[in-house]
Parts: C-alpha cells; sequence; structure tokens
C-alpha cells in the first residue's frame, strides 16, 4: 500500500553533517504521519524524530537542537537534517509511515550513518 525508499546516509566524522532523505509512494493520502528510527548494534530500535500530517514535529531528547526533520509536500518526501553528529549517533535510519488504524506499519530498508571520532 506505501512504499518507501531511503537515501543519504554514509560515514563522516564527528561534528559533521547529513541529510536523510524518504520518499514515499503509493497510497500516500493514507498516511497521517512519518517519523525517522534509528538502530545501533545490541540496542533496542528507537524513535528519534516525527512530523504529523499537520506539520507538527517532535524529536527524542538526545537530537534536540542538532536534527530537524522536514517533508516536501509536493515531492512527497521526507527529510533528516543532521548536523553536529557525535559517534553515539551511529545507527541504521529508518524511515516509517503512521497508517490509521494500523499504526507503524511501514517502513524503509534502513541508511547506514556512521559517524567517526
Amino acid at each position: 500500500q506505501v512504499q518507501l525508499v531511503e537515501s543519504g546516509g554514509g560515514l563522516v566524522q564527528a561534528g559533521g553533517t547529513l541529510r536523510l532523505s524518504c520518499a514515499a509512494s503509493g497510497r500516500i493520502f493514507g498516511i497521517n504521519g512519518m517519523g525517522w528510527f534509528r538502530q545501533a548494534p545490541g540496542k533496542q530500535r528507537e524513535l528519534v524524530a516525527t512530523i504529523t500530517r499537520g506539520g507538527s514535529t517532535n524529536y527524542a531528547d538526545s537530537v534536540k537542537g542538532r536534527f530537524t526533520i522536514s517533508r516536501d509536500n509536493a515531492k512527497n518526501t521526507m527529510y533528516m537534517q543532521m548536523n553536529s553528529l557525535k559517534p553515539e549517533d551511529t545507527a541504521v535510519y529508518y524511515c516509517a509511515a503512521d497508517l490509521r488504524p494500523a499504526g507503524w506499519g511501514y517502513w524503509g530498508q534502513g541508511t547506514q550513518v556512521t559517524v567517526s571520532s
């Protein structure tokens, strides 16, 4: 019903920047909100940032002031600008779509972000 394609991951030095993107296709009119998750080795997947249909945003405390989630409705694409990256940000990052009534039922393939010290 919904397909998500991610890009933008890579390897950067501490203090560097990356911009992730997630293009949505399919039944995109049913999307209530979208978000970015991440999972580091040996840790549970955690919610990083969300953006609702109305455009309101929310962030995990660990990334507030450094990461910015946004979307371009004309391109059906969600972005996350990541500034001042830290080694602890190293993880596989996933975009996800929230479709009522299923919730977080659709996921991208994941993109690796590695931050070296």
